[in-house]
């Protein structure tokens, strides 16, 4: 089985064949989901698809895109909401200097809360980060020494650096498409060098298909040629990274519920 650690169930792009969208990420293996909350005005629309369907969760957060133009939300806020068994971690949030629809300032602020969220509750938070791995460490950094937190760097490619930084401080890292790209050979030789149990593979759906795929919209089945490439690279079999990746997910997100066919066979 495999694990879509980081997709967005909610988009139009994937709205209108929702039904036949998860239909074929089972057929390709992919036993589970977890959908992503970029508005955190907009979370009762994403927690709907994951009450909808069987091994589907979510999270709930602010994209740093959206953290200048979205409620300033409490820690306390984002745990309440937290509170629904489908809702197992906080996020995206974190910091995008490439693009700066936010204010920096403003998407500082929105990260250290939902980084306090995941301290006091438990549950990991999900940080995306765009040139802007400096701010980014040291974010991370400081917070870390005002109490541990569990979370992730998700569709990771940004420097060896970060990477070997989010391992230290004891974070996943997941590894999107962008693995498969021909330009990619500095992520892969990042995700050569990463523990096989750092390591968690997702799409960004409906962004970012990864080769074959690649300019077509992006779907939670494709995590599977993500996986076999991260399989190639780090040297291992294809079933050995399903195993890997899955056990990571469920040990990073404690309150994902294991299928109970996986979790059987262990």
């Amino acid at each position: 089985m495999l694990v879509d650690s980081h997709c967005h169930l909610d988009f139009p792009d994937l709205a209108e064949d929702l039904d036949e969208v998860v239909a074929r990420a089972r057929q390709a293996g992919v036993g589970h989901m977890l959908t992503i909350c970029t508005h955190v005005t907009r979370f009762e629309r994403v927690l709907a698809v994951a009450r909808r369907f069987e091994g589907v969760d979510c999270t709930v957060g602010i994209h740093p895109h959206e953290a200048g133009k979205e409620p300033e939300t409490s820690a306390e806020t984002l745990m309440a909401l937290a509170d629904d068994p489908k809702v197992i971690g906080f996020g995206e949030t974190g910091l995008d200097f490439f693009y700066e629809h936010s204010p920096r300032d403003a998407q500082e602020r929105s990260f250290r809360q939902h980084i306090r969220a995941a301290r006091e509750s438990g549950l990991p938070v999900i940080v995306h980060t765009r040139d802007a791995d400096t701010d980014t460490v040291r974010i991370l950094g400081e917070e870390q020494a005002e109490g541990a937190f569990p979370g992730l760097i998700h569709c990771f490619s940004s420097s060896a650096q970060l990477a070997e930084r989010a391992v230290e401080l004891g974070m996943m890292v997941s590894i999107s498409g962008i693995v498969t790209f021909k330009k990619a050979e500095a992520l892969r030789e990042t995700v050569r060098a990463l523990p096989l149990d750092h390591l968690l593979v997702e799409t960004d759906a409906p962004y970012l298909a990864p080769v074959p795929k690649r300019g077509k919209r992006n779907e939670p089945a494709f995590t599977a040629y993500t996986a076999a490439t991260v399989a190639e690279v780090k040297g291992v079999s294809e079933a050995e990274l399903a195993r890997a990746t899955t056990d990571n997910f469920f040990r990073l997100f404690t309150k994902a519920r294991r299928p109970a066919a996986v979790a059987a066979a262990e």
